[in-house]
């Protein structure tokens, strides 16, 4: 046991530095720098009349979003 004023090395804190959800939120972060630097080819997008073109990270980022929109709308429907 240790005394009151002593610390075991951790720094008050529950975890270290590297924890298993730093590692993940790292990983997935490098992997989401891969794949934008991978996709940055310019598609072209029909979007009813207009067509835009734009490189198609963006374009999977704006279905990403729409998509979460969509999800989180639904979700908070269903609680009522």
């Amino acid at each position: 046991m240790s005394p009151r004023g002593e610390s075991s090395g951790t720094g008050g804190r529950a975890g270290g530095l590297v924890t298993p959800g730093r590692v993940a939120v790292l990983i997935l972060g490098v992997l989401a720098l891969v794949f934008i630097f991978e996709n940055t080819r310019h598609v072209r997008i029909r979007l009813l009349i207009p067509e835009v073109t734009m490189p198609l990270y963006l374009a999977l980022l704006a279905v990403f979003v729409v998509g979460l929109c969509c999800g989180y709308f639904l979700r908070r429907r269903g609680r009522r």
